[in-house]
């Protein structure tokens, strides 16, 4: 039997807002599997999940002195500020082609895990695992942070992983209401960690971005390079693409919940 073609895209710094488009309109608008790596935003941007409110889960009088875009995702999931030392990796997917994976959240969620765990080992971080809804290594440390879309027997998955972050950056989002049991009430600092921290000094960025896509292909999947030039015809559809829409946080800025605490949640 033939494998199933797995199309790679890999960019880096797309602009997370193009990114978000590109995604969904791959999503509505073919029947193709594709995973697309992008090294780095252009720029430093807040992402919210499709039902969150700004004024619950960001500091929004802070964002705006510092100047960073927010956006509405068109996935559900947490928010997460993200710039150029975020590495993003996104599943766009085909039920035929991962029929013993039931297009349901926590199914998919397990098979992430049998793709990005032995990239993880080979990038030099062998106890990379899943728990509950977020990838963390070693006793619990947060280094990624997931959503995804499902429509019929067609799914996204995308994950933003944590190379870096500036903590003034992380310092605008607000402590989230809903956390996941894991976490044991710890603060931010201690909930979360860099990879550039604990990934092999000597093998780097670049070796996680290789290192997915040889998982991938271990999997079973035929991976075809693709452009963005090849990509970006799927953006003609756009009666298709329902949400992912720039935020204006002054309008949520007057509404703004009190915060209860100096640290902040992702």
């Amino acid at each position: 039997m033939s494998r199933p073609v797995l199309n790679l895209l890999r960019v880096s710094r797309l602009p997370i807002f193009t990114q978000l488009h590109l995604e969904e309109a791959l999503l509505r608008a073919t029947t193709d599997n594709w995973l697309i790596i992008n090294d780095g935003a252009f720029h430093p941007a807040i992402v919210i999940g499709i039902s969150g409110r700004p004024q619950e889960l960001v500091h929004c009088e802070e964002a705006l002195q510092h100047g960073i875009q927010a956006i509405r995702r068109f996935t559900g999931g947490g928010t997460v500020v993200v710039d150029q030392d975020t590495v993003f990796s996104t599943l766009i997917m085909q039920g035929s082609s991962l029929p013993q994976v039931d297009c349901f959240p926590h199914p998919i969620m397990a098979w992430t895990e049998k793709l990005y765990r032995p990239a993880f080992a080979a990038a030099g971080c062998p106890d990379f695992t899943l728990r509950e809804n977020d990838y963390v290594v070693g006793s619990g440390l947060k280094v990624g942070g997931n959503a995804q879309a499902i429509t019929g027997r067609r799914w996204l998955h995308h994950t933003s992983f944590l190379w870096d972050y500036q903590r003034e950056h992380m310092a605008l989002l607000r402590q989230p209401a809903k956390a996941p049991k894991y976490r044991q009430g710890r603060q931010h600092g201690e909930f979360v960690t860099r990879l550039c921290d604990v990934l092999s000094p000597h093998r780097g960025r670049q070796a996680l971005v290789q290192s997915i896509a040889a998982s991938a292909a271990e999997l079973g999947f035929e991976l075809q390079e693709r452009s963005l030039a090849e990509a970006a015809p799927a953006l003609q559809h756009r009666p298709l693409l329902l949400g992912s829409k720039l935020l204006d946080l002054r309008s949520f800025a007057a509404s703004a919940v009190e915060p209860n605490s100096n640290s902040s949640g992702r």
